[in-house]
């Protein structure tokens, strides 16, 4: 049973940081491609940055220059670290990963979701 797990979640005030983890359990033969999305209420889910198996990175424009994606393999783990948070980055935060159980057997997985709400 594989699993993603989000965490580092929290209130916080305009212009400061946080940051996210996302964890990934269970009988995993390895992980591809992984990212952050994030939704507010009254819209729909958006993509904050990914990540490739090798580190390559991509983020919205909106986040750029203030979020740093990151990932360690070993723990198969992935970070979001956010810096100079607005109020419109508060949303629900999602991680999603494309992990295979076997050689050939990939699947998407998404993580249950973490708050992050900056106050003005």
């Amino acid at each position: 049973q594989v699993q993603l797990v989000e965490s580092g979640g929290g209130l916080v005030q305009a212009g400061g940081s946080l940051r996210l983890s996302c964890a990934a359990s269970g009988d995993i033969f390895g992980i591809n491609n992984m990212g952050w999305y994030r939704q507010a209420p009254g819209n729909q889910r958006e993509l904050v940055a990914t990540i490739t198996g090798a580190g390559s990175t991509d983020y919205a424009d909106s986040v750029k220059g203030r979020f740093t994606i990151s990932r360690d393999n070993a723990k198969k783990t992935m970070y979001l670290q956010m810096n100079s948070l607005k109020p419109e980055d508060t949303a629900v935060y999602y991680c999603n990963a494309d992990i295979g159980v076997t050689m050939t057997a990939w699947y998407d997985y998404w993580g249950q979701g973490t708050q992050v709400t900056v106050s003005s």
